[in-house]
């Protein structure tokens, strides 16, 4: 099972604007909660948006400056080899499935600020860790979102 789902994954840049039950959202987290953890810290916590809260967060993204990206953990400087080619074809990838044409800065501008607009979710989920913990609980905030995501697929939502 585990094998199929991971086959099927795919990052997805469109969603249905249909909500999704509350028993089902609740079941997913706690199917993602069994993931393993430095030490069993199971440092996550979980801030799951919904219908009106998810377009009220939406409307102040878009109302704030959020072009500018101010990052808790760094971005790359540069991505080089075969990471930077990786990039590059799912960039161009994401911008052929959404008729973004090469050199087109407004379109390509446009497109990311979908990322804020959580393209066109109706629920959001945020996960954090308690800055105390650095690099740990970041990593394991990782393999919640992992599991969050294959727990979401393997109930019908992905």
């Amino acid at each position: 099972m585990l094998e199929s789902l991971l086959a099927q994954r795919h990052s997805c840049r469109a969603f249905l604007n249909r909500p999704v039950e509350r028993a089902l959202v609740e079941r997913v987290v706690e199917t993602a909660q069994k993931v393993p953890s430095w030490c069993n810290s199971q440092p996550w916590q979980l801030i799951v948006l919904s219908h009106a809260e998810t377009n009220r967060l939406r409307d102040r993204f878009e109302a704030a400056d959020v072009a500018t990206p101010n990052p808790d953990v760094t971005f790359p400087e540069r991505y080089i080899g075969a990471y930077k080619t990786r990039r590059s074809e799912c960039g161009w990838q994401l911008y052929d499935a959404v008729g973004v044409k090469k050199g087109d800065r407004v379109a390509s501008a446009q497109q990311m600020m979908e990322n804020f607009r959580f393209f066109g979710a109706p629920h959001v989920a945020f996960v954090t860790s308690p800055v105390a913990l650095g690099a740990y609980g970041i990593l394991d905030c990782g393999a919640f979102v992992t599991g969050f995501m294959l727990a979401a697929q393997a109930l019908g939502l992905g």
